[in-house]
């Protein structure tokens, strides 16, 4: 386990490095941006750049897992599908090649010969990282790969990337929108129980870096397996556990949450105390980090591979995600309930991405008395 986390930060950072150099270089930049709609949209391609840039995000941590750990072939899914069809109608699978050279062929294919663009593209993909420190020495976990299955969601929150607004992060504060809310969300979970037990979170526009100008990433990590709870972030200070219960509880939330909610959450714990963000991976981990103290959504607008990774992060520190519509059912909010969120089986009445949706809805939190109070607001609001 301690080589599997590992290698998939190792791949995490890789992934970071596509992003920012898909943002960096000017051949790919041009690409990237040409999100338009009517006479202005880019007929050359079939398929925007945008989705090739998350498809060879994952295709990339696909291969990489898969040479290291060839029992896990087949068990590694993630949110796009890899296959393509270019300007000329041809339909091109897009893998990652043995050599930078074979990749760069191929991206060229999907990108109707743009050869200069299918390079840097490759010459990412095919770079090695800078070493990840982390403190893995002595972890040992009773677990195998043949054991797990892998959640990928290459650039979550794709809108704030493509759009590239640069916020200053705020030390101890969330901030709405922005480069940072886009992260690489990587989730280990049993392929018996559905059950998380290890994350990944890279955000690769974490902070400029004042003397190059470019950007600099953050990781997070987590095992949560048993009794064995590790994460790089330690419980925030403040939380109930630590210390005054009756301060008042944070929530953040989606600008499009119905006003149902927005009004019941307000009665609980103030309007000054809702806050709203972009990106339901960046919601989580703002959760993770203590700058919110529980992220409610009502709708099944998330899918297993945005909350999978930050849902293991949330376990090792004591807390959780739960599917929303089953606690207010429930006549008993308790942190063990079956409401825990579970990443193996899909929704079988479901077709195409739905069938891994999280229909119910969820409520992401460190602290059980905090969960209990949202539900118990929202019971009867919706």
């Amino acid at each position: 386990m301690a080589d599997l986390l590992r290698l998939l930060l190792r791949v995490a950072e890789k992934a970071a490095n596509v992003a920012r150099v898909c943002r960096q270089e000017a051949p790919l930049f041009q690409l990237l941006v040409q999100e338009k709609t009517g006479d202005d949209k880019n007929k050359k391609f079939v398929q925007d750049f945008k989705t090739l840039a998350d498809v060879v995000i994952q295709e990339m941590i696909h291969h990489d897992v898969g040479a290291q750990f060839p029992e896990m072939v087949g068990f590694i899914h993630g949110e796009e599908s890899n296959k393509f069809e270019n300007g000329l109608g041809e339909s091109v699978t897009v893998t990652v090649c043995s050599t930078e050279g074979e990749t760069a062929t191929l991206l060229a294919t999907v990108l109707d010969g743009d050869s200069t663009a299918a390079s840097l593209l490759a010459g990412a993909i095919h770079q090695d990282p800078e070493t990840i420190n982390t403190d893995t020495h002595g972890l040992s976990v009773p677990l195998c790969p043949a054991d797990l299955s892998i959640w990928i969601d290459p650039i979550d929150a794709t809108s704030q990337y493509i759009e590239g607004k640069e916020e200053v992060l705020e030390e101890g504060r969330l901030s709405p929108s922005g480069l940072h809310c886009a992260l690489v969300l990587i989730g280990v979970y049993l392929r018996s129980t559905g059950e998380p037990v290890m994350g990944v979170i890279n955000q690769p526009f974490n902070h400029k870096d004042p003397a190059s100008g470019g950007w600099k990433g953050k990781h997070f990590w987590a095992v949560s397996c048993g009794d064995i709870r590790i994460c790089s972030l330690s419980r925030p200070k403040d939380m109930p556990n630590h210390s005054d219960r009756t301060r008042a509880l944070s929530v953040v939330l989606s600008s499009s949450e119905k006003q149902a909610v927005k009004e019941a959450l307000a009665s609980l714990c103030g309007p000054e105390n809702l806050m709203y963000a972009s990106g339901a991976g960046y919601k989580i981990l703002c959760v993770i980090q203590g700058l919110s103290d529980v992220y409610v959504l009502s709708e099944g607008s998330t899918f297993k591979w945005d909350s999978c990774a930050p849902h293991a992060l949330l376990r090792a520190l004591g807390g959780g995600v739960v599917d929303l519509t089953k606690c207010l059912h429930s006549s008993c909010i308790s942190q063990d309930q079956q409401a825990e969120l579970t990443y193996h089986q899909p929704n079988a009445e479901c077709k195409g991405a739905e069938r891994w949706a999280n229909q119910g809805g969820l409520v992401a939190y460190q602290d059980c008395t905090q969960l209990q109070s949202v539900i118990r607001a929202l019971k009867g609001k919706m």
